[in-house]
């Protein structure tokens, strides 16, 4: 059997890869500590899930249209003009299998063979592959621990060229944790109103999960709410995360004004896929968005306390350095300190790919090698802290102890 060229060149999802191997040491009774999924280790708000129920009682157990129910599109657009100054018209949402679902639509829509696509890095494992396989050509804008991982205006606008079409944001980030603050975005804004041939795609899945309580200055900023570049904004966002509703598969896309547009082409795209989601989900999305705020605030409160209890723990680990971070549920520290030790096990630690192995086999902890993140992830492994208390008490010393323990 002949396997498709762009098929054999992907690789492997380095964070899915990792999580499975730590199931597997699990699933053999190993007591493995796994820092590596970013899932969130609550159950869904029982009243999202009692609509969905509902729905199946009512019926809803047939097709729903291609880009959702018009009762979901008009929430998810209330959502946005309420809480993101996003003036969204719901024929400018479409509903899709989660917000990755969104964001490979969005990409095969707006990237035409050749065209260049700005990627700040370190950046979501899953973006490159996503515009690679439209025929776009990626192009990094590192950051770095010392500038908090914080985005650069002036760099991201030095890396346009005629070819660029598209500019691909993610705040807070996965994988650095970082929030980019509203300044530095309206900034941002501002350069791109001279670069009108570049559109912005703004992964936002992660807008709930800010924390002042770490860094005061934190907030959050949808930049299709700026008008500059509001109509070649195309908002990505879903419940995946700050809902727990990771198993739901429920993401979206929005867009207003002309870039409305490019939604329209994304549900023509998304009809030759997946067509619509469950639609028994429907009303679970009405639910969460229109009536839900306090489950999520309280849930964005416990991942606040534990970004404070994974900072100051790594913090003790002198071989370890932190920018601490400010959102999503991911801390992303340099292991420089340990590059060219050797562990307990006899094993050479020449990059962050040998770190996380080894620390896998030997102190049974799973973390993310930095590499799989882009330029800046070098030198960093991520540990997710969506996870217990007690896991990261754990799991933290134990890579606490590994890390002493290195020659």
């Amino acid at each position: 059997m002949r396997i498709a060229t762009r098929s054999r060149r992907l690789a492997e999802s380095s964070t899915l890869a990792v999580a499975a191997r730590a199931k597997a040491l699990a699933a053999e009774g190993r007591p493995v500590i796994a820092f590596a999924a970013g899932e969130p280790d609550f159950d869904t708000p029982a009243p999202i899930r009692a609509a969905a129920i509902e729905g199946l009682h009512r019926g809803l157990t047939r097709y729903a249209p291609t880009a959702g129910t018009p009762e979901a599109r008009h929430a998810v657009a209330a959502k946005l003009a309420r809480e993101n100054g996003i003036a969204c018209d719901p024929a400018g949402v479409t509903i899709t299998v989660g917000a990755k679902h969104a964001i490979y639509l969005a990409v095969q829509c707006l990237v035409e063979p050749g065209d260049e696509v700005i990627l700040p890095t370190p950046a979501w494992v899953s973006y490159a592959p996503i515009v690679e396989l439209a025929g776009g050509t990626v192009v990094e804008v590192p950051s770095s621990a010392a500038s908090a991982w914080q985005i650069d205006p002036a760099a991201i606008e030095a890396a346009i060229t005629p070819r660029t079409s598209l500019l691909l944001l993610n705040s807070p980030c996965n994988p650095t944790g970082a929030t980019t603050p509203p300044r530095r975005l309206r900034e941002l804004a501002a350069m791109l109103s001279a670069h009108p041939q570049v559109t912005i795609l703004s992964d936002e899945i992660y807008e709930k999960l800010v924390y002042p309580e770490i860094d005061p200055d934190a907030a959050f900023l949808s930049i299709g709410s700026c008008p500059e570049v509001a109509e070649r904004t195309i908002t990505v966002n879903g419940l995946s995360k700050a809902y727990a509703m990771t198993g739901w598969r429920i993401g979206y896309a929005a867009a207003c004004g002309a870039g409305a547009e490019a939604i329209r082409e994304m549900v023509k795209l998304q009809g030759q896929m997946t067509n619509g989601i469950p639609t028994f989900t429907m009303p679970a999305i009405c639910e969460a968005l229109l009536h839900r705020a306090a489950e999520v605030e309280a849930m964005r409160r416990a991942f606040a306390a534990r970004a404070l209890r994974v900072t100051e723990l790594l913090g003790t680990i002198d071989r370890l350095r932190l920018a601490p971070p400010s959102g999503a549920f991911y801390a992303f520290p340099s292991i420089d300190g340990c590059l060219g030790r050797v562990t307990r096990g006899g094993r050479r630690i020449g990059g962050a790919t040998d770190f996380a192995e080894a620390l896998l086999d030997e102190a049974l902890v799973a973390v993310v090698p930095g590499d799989g993140f882009g330029r800046g992830g070098e030198g960093c492994i991520r540990l997710s802290f969506a996870c217990s208390d007690a896991e990261i008490e754990e799991g933290l010393g134990r890579l606490r102890g590994f890390v002493e323990s290195l020659a």
